[in-house]
């Protein structure tokens, strides 16, 4: 039988780490805490728990706090369990069955069952998702630069499972909005940094085409106000990382009157500054520029 490590990246999760860390176990030959700096009193329960092996870190983005974190499993196949989400008995009998059985291959997708604040959403999306989070750590990396950056499987060997695992995406709006912001504000970042310019048909259009996919096409109406919200909370997504694309590209600096106003003024002033040419046509030299 295979033995495997589960980790848990982890910052601040007082109300999420217990459940979490119990439901790895249901799996886990090692329970493996990836923190990035909690001061919420989670590493106190981690430690309260006991059987855990803790390592710390600077969080950048997920996939390469994780590409940190696979390396320093103790066993050979990982299964990488975030803190919002949970191993339920059935998933965790067909793990121990690959486990058992010996995988046959080198990675595989988990089924996600998402919850929004505290009800399952079984459409709107977010019904068929499944993530690579089960594989030999020799073979899978996280590729992207951003907080949803995914596993590659180097060999392309790489099945399904068939079981879910649960995950409790927020339970307000607070939540939901701080991941929203950072999440938009990155890809912006990676598009503007690849010279992705903005497009008025992708800012008006874009938002409205994906709430009619989640809504419409995908039955989001079947999930009554719950679908309803998620579908628009995507299409608000869908619209702010155009937004903030836009942002980075022409929004102005809000001017900053302090600066101005804490300059050093000179004591004199004398008749031709030396920072403006006395003789009109010549190279200009050393002329100041005043800020705005």
């Amino acid at each position: 039988m295979r033995k495997l490590t589960v980790i848990i990246p982890c910052k601040n999760e007082r109300l999420n780490i217990r459940p979490c860390i119990e439901s790895a176990r249901l799996i886990a030959d090692e329970v493996l805490i990836a923190d990035s700096g909690s001061t919420d009193g989670t590493l106190d329960i981690v430690a309260q728990m006991g059987g855990c092996r803790v390592i710390e870190r600077q969080y950048i983005h997920s996939g390469d706090f994780k590409n940190w974190a696979i390396p320093q499993a103790t066993h050979d196949w990982v299964f990488i369990l975030d803190a919002d989400e949970r191993i339920t008995p059935a998933l965790a009998a067909e793990v121990r069955r690959h486990l058992t059985e010996g995988p046959k291959l080198d990675g595989y997708l988990v089924p996600r069952l998402n919850y929004f604040m505290g009800y399952p959403v079984r459409r709107s999306g977010w019904g068929n998702e499944a993530l690579m989070r089960f594989f030999h750590r020799d073979h899978g990396r996280y590729v992207g630069d951003t907080d949803h950056a995914e596993v590659v499987i180097a060999t392309g060997r790489s099945g399904r499972l068939h079981r879910q695992m649960e995950h409790f995406t927020f339970w307000t709006y607070e939540q939901y909005l701080r991941k929203f912001n950072r999440y938009a504000r990155w890809q912006a970042e990676v598009w503007f940094e690849q010279g992705r310019q903005p497009s008025l048909l992708k800012l008006f259009f874009n938002a409205p085409l994906r709430f009619f996919r989640c809504y419409i096409l995908q039955l989001g109406f079947l999930d009554g106000m719950v679908g309803f919200q998620v579908s628009m909370m995507q299409s608000y997504y869908t619209f702010m990382k155009q937004a903030r694309l836009w942002e980075l590209w022409n929004a102005q600096q809000q001017p900053d009157p302090e600066a101005a106003a804490t300059q050093p003024r000179s004591r004199s002033r004398s008749a031709t500054p030396k920072s403006v040419d006395p003789c009109p046509g010549s190279p200009a030299i050393g002329i100041a520029r005043s800020v705005s």
